[in-house]
Formats: C-alpha cells, sequence, structure tokens
C-alpha cells in the first residue's frame, strides 16, 4: 500500500514538473486575430470602431454582462479616446485608450484589472478591397509564466477568436446596414 502511494506521488510530481516545464518552453507573447470581409466602405466601418459610444452596437463584450459599469472619458472617439468598464466574472474589469486612430488602423492599449491584470494591444486594420473592405480585429501582448501555465489548458486563441468572430459579424451586420 505505502509503495502503491509512493509511485503515485512520484507520477504526480513529474506530471507537474512535466507540465511546467512544457509551459516554460511556449512563447513570451500571443497574439489572436480574426478578419471578416464586409460589404462597406472603410469610413462606415471606421466611424463604428472610432467611437467607444457606438461599441455596444457590435461588440460582444457590451453585451456580456447588461448590468456592466461603463465609465466614458471626455474624449470617446479618436486618439486619446477612453473608456473603462466594471462587470461580472464575463468581463471583468479594465480601461481601454486608443493610442492610433487612422482610417486604416486604430489601435488600442488594453489594460486589464480583473479577472487577472494584464496590458496588451489591440488592433483594428481596414483594407478597401473593391467595393468592401477586409476588417482585421487583432490583440497582442506578452505572454507571462502564470498565463503560459494556463495556456498548456486554455487555448487562448479560441477563446478570444469566438468572441472577435461574433463582434466582426456583428459589425459586419451594423456596417451593411443601408
Amino acid at each position: 500500500m505505502l509503495k502503491t502511494l509512493a509511485i503515485i506521488g512520484v507520477v504526480v510530481v513529474v506530471a507537474i514538473a512535466g507540465i511546467l516545464l512544457y509551459a516554460a518552453t511556449r512563447p513570451d507573447s500571443f497574439r489572436v486575430q480574426r478578419v471578416v470581409l464586409i460589404n462597406a466602405p472603410p469610413d462606415k466601418i471606421f466611424a463604428l470602431i472610432n467611437d467607444f459610444k457606438a461599441w455596444p452596437a457590435w461588440s460582444p463584450y457590451e453585451k456580456k454582462d447588461p448590468a456592466m459599469k461603463r465609465a466614458y472619458g471626455a474624449v470617446t472617439a479618436g486618439k486619446g479616446a477612453t473608456y473603462a468598464w466594471e462587470g461580472d466574472k464575463n468581463v471583468g474589469q479594465g480601461s481601454m485608450e486608443m493610442i492610433e486612430s487612422s482610417p486604416q488602423k486604430i489601435v488600442i492599449k488594453l489594460d486589464f484589472l480583473k479577472p487577472f491584470e494584464a496590458h496588451n494591444i489591440g488592433e483594428f486594420l481596414l483594407e478597401p478591397k473593391g467595393d468592401s473592405t477586409s476588417a482585421t480585429w487583432a490583440i497582442h501582448g506578452p505572454s507571462p509564466y502564470m498565463s503560459k501555465v494556463v495556456g498548456t489548458f486554455m487555448n487562448i486563441d479560441d477563446m478570444i477568436g469566438r468572441d472577435f468572430e461574433k463582434g466582426l459579424a456583428d459589425l459586419k451586420a451594423a456596417a451593411e446596414k443601408k
């Protein structure tokens, strides 16, 4: 009996050590992105992304917690615009600031406070394609060791990617309205 418990203990320790070693080999940064073709000109799509007050029309995160508290800065659109939120476990707490805003590219500094602290960059790229526009939504940032460990069990690309796909589908619907 004691020998069996010792063997089980060794197997558990080796498994944990293997997971921790594997996590250490993971990349030091991450990037998740999705792309959709929207039958609308870039300026119509730009207007929906460039103003934080327009995000409820398409952002999946705005719909996850209807009771979410929102705080808009004095500037809500373009470079320098700010927005903060505090919600349930589905949206957490954090803030955003537009650090670059042009009809082709919007860059947002994302600071998450809950459920975990993270500092990332969000990007929207709008590229004309004939009568349509290719819209890319991406997020990237550092991947600290604990994120690497969690990433061995949960795929961040799948988790965030689904939200991005939903958001881009809603952005497409909003931009394509006549």
